[in-house]
Parts: C-alpha cells; sequence; structure tokens
C-alpha cells in the first residue's frame, strides 16, 4: 500500500471511529436501512419472476388475448426465444440491420464507448516527510458513449420466418444491462504535445491514451425477454418493467430465480449484520457518553458540597471560637483542616480549599509545598 492510501486510510479511520465509533454506527445504521430497501425490492422482483408464467411466442395470444383498449398495461411473461430483425413495409429485413463499422459484423444493437486514459503528477504535502511527488495512478473517464438500435422481434427457436408468429421488442424506457457481445476492444495512445513535460508538471492530470470498445447485439441470439406483455395494434408487444432487473438476458428463468436467490439472501444477512453491528456501536458510544457525563458531574460536585458545609459548621460556633483557633487568613472562622505534609493547623477549611487550588499550594506559615488538607477532629 502506497503512503498516499495508507494517509486517506488513517484519516477515514480516525473520522469513523470519532465520538466513541458513533459515525461508524451511523454509516452502518444508513447501509442497514439501504439494504433492507434493497432486500424489499429484490424479493418483489423474485416473486414476480417467480410467479410470471414462461412461455413461447406463439403460445402468447392463447395466454393473453388482444384487447381492443389500447389503456390495458398487459401481464408480465417470461419468453424465451431468438432475436431478428423486424420485417420492413416491402417484407425484406435487411435494411433493418445495422453493420458494425470496425469488424464488419451484423447487429441489431451497437454499443461504442471511447473512455480517455488520465494520468498526471500532484503533489502531495506531509509535515513528517516533507514535499512528495507522487505519480498518480490512471483514472478512466468517459469521454463519448453512443448507442445505436434497429427495430428486432423475438420468434421461436426452430422459427426462422418472421410470417408466423413474433413478439416485438420496445427498449423505450429500458434502463436494464443488455447482453451485448464485446466485439472490439483496442487502446490507442494519445501523441503527445511538444509541451508534454510542462503539462506534465503544471497540470494535475493529463490524458495519456482513449480506450475504444464496441458491443453488439447480433441477429440469431438465443435471449430470455422478461417484461410486460401486450397487443398494440393486434401484434403482442414486450417492454421492460422497470422494478424488475432483467429484461434481455442470456439466463433462463431458473437462473434468473437461482441468482435473484442468492442476492436477496446475501442482502438479508448483510443487512441483519450492519443492523446488529449499528446498534452495538451506538450503544457502546451512549453509554460512553453518559459515563462522562456523569464523571464530569461528580467532579464538579465536591467542589460545591465542601463550601456549603463549611459554612454550616463555622456558624454554628464562630461566637465561641477563641483567638488563638481563628484561621491567619480570614481571621472569622474557626481552624479545621492540617496540610499535608507539614502538619499545620492554621486555616479555616474554605481559606485551606483557597489554598489548595493555586498552581503551586504552600504552607502560609512554613511555606512548604503541599499535596492536601486533612480534617482534625479534638476530642
Amino acid at each position: 500500500m502506497s503512503s498516499p492510501d495508507r494517509a486517506v486510510l488513517s484519516l477515514l479511520t480516525d473520522i469513523f471511529l470519532s465520538f466513541d465509533g458513533a459515525i461508524l454506527g451511523v454509516t452502518l445504521a444508513f447501509g442497514a436501512v439501504r439494504a433492507a430497501s434493497k432486500y424489499a425490492s429484490t424479493s418483489a422482483a423474485l416473486n414476480k419472476i417467480r410467479d410470471s408464467p414462461e412461455v413461447s411466442v406463439s403460445d402468447l395470444r392463447s395466454l393473453i388475448p388482444p384487447s381492443d383498449d389500447e389503456s390495458s398495461h398487459g401481464s408480465i411473461v417470461v419468453v424465451r426465444g431468438t432475436v431478428e430483425p423486424k420485417v420492413t413495409g416491402d417484407g425484406n429485413h435487411k435494411n433493418n440491420v445495422l453493420t458494425s463499422q470496425e469488424t464488419g459484423e451484423k447487429a441489431l444493437i451497437i454499443h461504442r464507448t471511447q473512455t480517455y486514459m488520465y494520468s498526471g503528477w500532484k503533489t502531495l504535502f506531509q509535515l513528517s516527510n516533507g514535499h512528495r511527488f507522487l505519480l498518480e495512478r490512471s483514472m478512466p473517464k468517459q469521454g463519448a458513449d453512443f448507442m445505436r438500435m434497429v427495430p428486432f422481434v423475438i420468434v421461436d427457436k426452430n422459427q426462422r420466418s418472421l410470417r408466423s408468429s413474433f413478439l416485438v421488442v420496445n427498449m423505450d424506457g429500458a434502463r436494464q444491462p443488455l447482453p451485448l457481445t464485446t466485439v472490439y476492444n483496442r487502446l490507442q495512445p494519445i501523441n503527445s504535445s511538444p509541451y508534454a513535460f510542462l503539462q506534465a508538471l503544471f497540470f494535475p492530470e493529463y490524458p495519456v491514451g482513449m480506450l475504444d470498445v464496441e458491443k453488439i447485439l447480433p441477429p440469431g441470439r438465443d435471449l430470455t425477454a422478461v417484461g410486460i406483455c401486450s397487443f398494440n395494434n393486434g401484434v403482442p408487444e414486450i417492454k421492460s418493467c422497470q422494478d424488475l432487473p432483467y429484461f434481455l438476458s442470456d439466463m433462463t428463468k431458473d437462473k434468473m430465480i437461482l441468482e435473484l436467490m442468492d442476492n436477496t439472501r446475501v442482502i438479508f444477512w448483510g443487512g441483519v449484520i450492519m443492523g446488529c453491528l449499528s446498534v452495538g456501536i451506538l450503544g457502546f458510544a451512549a453509554v460512553r457518553a453518559w459515563n462522562r457525563w456523569k464523571l464530569r458531574n461528580h467532579q464538579r460536585e465536591p467542589r460545591q458540597r465542601p463550601d456549603q458545609s463549611m459554612v454550616d459548621d463555622e456558624i454554628e460556633d464562630a461566637d465561641e471560637i477563641p483567638d488563638g483557633e481563628l484561621c491567619v487568613i480570614c481571621v472569622t472562622r474557626r481552624r479545621i483542616p492540617a496540610f499535608i505534609p507539614c502538619g499545620h493547623v492554621v486555616c479555616c477549611r474554605l481559606c485551606a480549599l483557597t489554598v489548595e487550588r493555586r498552581s503551586n499550594p504552600k504552607c502560609p506559615v512554613c511555606l512548604q509545598s503541599i499535596r492536601g488538607s486533612m480534617r482534625i477532629y479534638y476530642s
């Protein structure tokens, strides 16, 4: 681990453990709440997928009869089939296929990302070791993101003709990850300018390369569509359900259920562990704060109680005090405590307490340093 990583880790540890770990407890409590919310949503998605029927494209009409009501929302179904381009008006689907510019492969969806790789010199000020110039690790930053797609449908695996049953895929509003295949991946270095040295010296970061990645969805691929199926002008259509984590996937329904069950199990126990830890840490911090508050009040009580008891004890016999037993400082109250270690009894309790509270307490008679006082009882 490098020096900056250790410094950041030490700083985060000090922050989380401050206030007796209260910040760490609050963070774990927030994580537990987020885990509970995620567990609820994942469990709901699991139940929806488990209860949804798994049908073929040809059985959709018997399962979901066409309705003239355009406002009907349809029902969630799981359809396994092969993706094919949608047929155009002239019966030809060749024009509805995209071609990759890099590989020349046919595709229904093309997703291309260009990510710039940054690097640079940064100054890390450390009081113990002075100035250090450390090379920053390469940081990927998004440069451009291009997405192209054409209308496509899902047909049965053994069916290649689009004149029979097919299911139109509506990609509007779909946010689930798509099962795309990477066909082009290249890291292109960026040529440095004549001022590269000055750029590296004065700028905290500068681009050193560009990662160009292209992913496609080829026709003829077997996929599973999970979404809301309805009829649009008599044609079956499926669109994504925002409550589900899948829309188009390579997994079958059984694999989706198994994956969601594992996710719910991990999220549940993770939330339970974080909740128990947060309760324990927050309880420990509350007990420590309560003990400190009681200790602070206990330390204040000896300063207040003796003063009151002094006045009560000394007012009772103030009129009958002989001259030889009067305090040498105030000359109004009786001499009661003896200084330690000299043993002189020359002050009343109030004046003795005042002497003890000085930065360098000394006996008023012998000027010897004292460590405290002790009350003397005469029998």
